[in-house]
């Protein structure tokens, strides 16, 4: 496959197409519920990391899809960059706030693209492979399709790490984890045409069209079945 120096991240996309492949916390909720004839009552605990999450979802959707100035979005990385780290440190043994902070940092790398971005590639790779070892199915496996992703979309050897096996390994292992989710369904989809093989991709584009709704991520939902029309549009051609 042809890599490209100019590191082409749409980065949950981180895209595009983005990386982002992530799903949010579902909000917690107390009820009752019938048990042997009684009514007791049920209560939800909410996660405190999903929680915290939530608005760095949201903030990083607004700013890939919203924001059209390059510098702005940078700059708006950066800062949101910082709320990650700060999560992460909260809760170190915690994988979620490691994907996310790999994803806004990738993304921003593919806005910036060149060389310059390599180092950013670079620690996002770290940050994955470290979630990876705490929690490989945290976020619906999102550290596996971030991964995979930033292994087709980063030049090989000797400039970087990109490698296709190591690609495909881990989108599939994305899929076997989250098999209906948009996300790995489109980043699949966006590694196969890459790689040339335009009729298994068209098959994975229409399962991610498809797929349900992450209600917590009306935006990111939004603008990544844009994307997946515009690749649908584009093989149809």
């Amino acid at each position: 496959m042809k890599k490209n120096i100019i590191l082409t991240l749409a980065l949950v996309a981180t895209s595009t197409p983005s990386f982002a492949q992530i799903y949010g916390y579902q909000p917690a909720s107390s009820g009752t519920a019938n048990i042997a004839g009684e009514q007791a009552e049920i209560e939800v605990v909410q996660d405190p990391v999903l929680i915290a999450l939530q608005p760095i979802q949201e903030e990083w959707a607004r700013i890939k899809y919203q924001v059209v100035d390059e510098d702005r979005q940078i700059t708006a990385l950066e800062n949101l960059t910082k709320k990650a780290e700060n999560l992460e440190a909260r809760y170190p043994n915690r994988a979620e706030p490691k994907i996310w902070e790999g994803i806004i940092i990738s993304t921003e790398a593919g806005i910036d693209g060149g060389l310059g971005a390599l180092g950013k590639v670079k620690k996002a790779k770290a940050l994955f492979e470290s979630a990876l070892q705490q929690d490989e199915k945290a976020l619906a496996g999102s550290a596996h399709t971030s991964l995979g992703s930033l292994y087709y979309k980063v030049p090989g050897w000797p400039v970087a790490f990109g490698d296709d096996e190591e690609a495909e390994k881990h989108l599939k292992m994305a899929l076997l984890i989250n098999p209906d989710g948009i996300d790995p369904n489109f980043f699949y989809a966006d590694f196969l045409i890459e790689d040339g093989r335009e009729t298994e991709a068209k098959q994975y584009l229409v399962k991610a069209l498809n797929a349900p709704d992450r209600p917590d991520r009306p935006m990111a939902d939004a603008g990544r079945r844009q994307e997946i029309k515009a690749a649908l549009a584009k093989l149809e051609k």
